[in-house]
């Protein structure tokens, strides 16, 4: 079993940059891969960024890309978001998610382990 918990959200003006971060604990191992989803009121839980095990490979949604950067740390089971020039439409929960895969999927049925969420409001 993998235990993933997420911190770091905020209340935050548009234009403002924030960063999260996931701690894995449990049953983890090295060769999986981890990301980030969103949820925003009424939409679907959407993709935002992956990064495989070794960090050589990562993943964005368009709508993010060039704002967002993903990194992790294995020596200490941490995957972080740096999220820079927020905007309003990027207000949601944010999730952290955990698939024991070598590749980034962006369908969240894929993910094997989740975290509880962290809401992140942007205001105009």
């Amino acid at each position: 079993q993998v235990q993933l918990v997420e911190s770091g959200g905020g209340l935050v003006q548009a234009g403002d940059s924030l960063r999260l971060s996931c701690a894995a604990s449990g049953r983890t191992d090295t060769f999986y891969v981890m990301a980030w989803f969103r949820q925003a009121p009424g939409k679907e839980r959407e993709f935002v960024a992956g990064i495989t095990w070794n960090s050589r490979r990562l993943f964005y949604a368009d709508s993010v890309k060039g704002r967002f950067t993903i990194s992790r740390d294995n020596a200490k089971n941490t995957v972080d978001l740096q999220m820079n020039a927020l905007k309003p439409e990027d207000t949601a929960v944010y999730y952290c998610a955990l698939d024991r895969s070598v590749s980034i999927a962006t369908m969240s049925k894929e993910y094997d382990y989740w975290g509880q969420g962290t809401q992140v409001t942007v205001s105009s």
